[in-house]
């Protein structure tokens, strides 16, 4: 193999490394929207998951038999 030869080896392994990190640097950036949705859907849920317990809670206390019965 003569060094022409090894050169142009060496050029295209960098090239398919450079579209494979541009390709990797893409999956990470989708994954993070992906992450910040998920995040942003947790928080949400979090939050009615207690308004319906407050509200549940609210409407138990009017409907419990006072002490005396």
């Amino acid at each position: 193999m003569n060094p022409e030869d090894r050169i142009v080896d060496i050029e295209i392994k960098i090239l398919r490394q450079e579209d494979m990190l541009d390709e990797l640097n893409k999956l990470v950036y989708r994954q993070q929207l992906q992450i910040d949705q998920l995040e942003t859907l947790c928080a949400t849920l979090a939050r009615r998951l207690k308004e319906a317990e407050d509200s549940r809670n609210a409407g138990q206390g009017a409907q419990e038999r006072p002490p005396h019965y």
